[in-house]
């Protein structure tokens, strides 16, 4: 009996991930068929479902290797090819080659960043993630998507939205730092003004979630960018511990 649910603890995490997996797969049929509210909804709900799975895992104390290399193979469908290919369909198919290398890159690009966080995962013992998270780069994507629906404007400028998805792109192959807030102490000393302000945030988004999403992830990156140029010596050598994994793979 100790067995069966030793092993029911290990199917839940992963059951979550592979939710959010499915919710990526079901916005590729969405984008194929012009649901793009819909597509966008479903990445949305995937990076829930993304968010929870590790939680369930570090509350049962079922991390595994496996999982790990199960949740960002979930993520790479989820936040990588899902957002490519949703941006590629709303914005870019009259964009010729263009944007078809843009889509491409993006996806490259959360590949690379999935590879490289599970490369180093037990070495990053800071409070930032070196580059930005791939659920953030594909929250990005798709909330130029979102804002479309309200301006159509945006749809128009195809230089404008290649851009747009190539500089997220860089950003999560970067060695910029984003936090994490995981491990923020000020986080675990301020746990009521924290829950406060996601209170604030999930009832933002039931109200409006066409701006809310945009301007979330907008204040978060541009927060984000400004701490690290404002606080550069601060960041000075905080990824060193990289250069010593590239000489290890060599």
């Amino acid at each position: 009996m100790l067995l069966e649910n030793r092993r029911l603890a290990y199917f839940i995490p992963n059951t979550f991930t592979a939710l959010n997996m499915g919710c990526g797969f079901i916005a590729i049929l969405f984008a194929f068929h012009g649901e793009y509210y819909k597509a966008c909804m479903f990445i949305v709900l995937g990076a829930i479902f993304d968010s929870v799975d590790g939680r369930i895992a570090r509350l049962t104390n079922t991390q595994s290797t496996f999982g790990e290399q199960f949740d960002s193979l979930s993520d790479l469908v989820s936040f990588g090819v899902s957002p490519a290919i949703v941006y590629y369909f709303r914005f870019l198919t009259d964009a010729g080659r263009p944007g078809m290398v843009a889509c491409f890159f993006f996806m490259l690009c959360g590949a690379l960043r999935l590879a490289r966080f599970n490369a180093t995962i037990d070495k990053n013992k800071t409070d930032y993630f070196q580059g930005l998270p791939i659920p953030a780069g594909a929250t990005a994507a798709i909330s130029l998507i979102f804002l479309s629906f309200n301006f159509p404007v945006i749809a128009e400028y195809k230089p404008l939205t290649v851009a747009y998805l190539l500089f997220y792109a860089a950003l999560m192959v970067s060695n910029i730092p984003f936090p994490s807030f995981k491990k923020s102490e000020w986080v675990k000393h301020h746990k009521k003004q924290v829950l406060m302000v996601i209170f604030l945030i999930i009832a933002s988004l039931f109200i409006y979630e066409e701006i809310m999403i945009p301007a979330i992830i907008t204040t978060y990156v541009t927060a984000s960018l400004t701490y690290w140029l404002t606080h550069l010596k601060k960041f000075e050598g905080i990824f060193d511990w990289s250069e010593e994994l590239e000489n290890d793979l060599k």
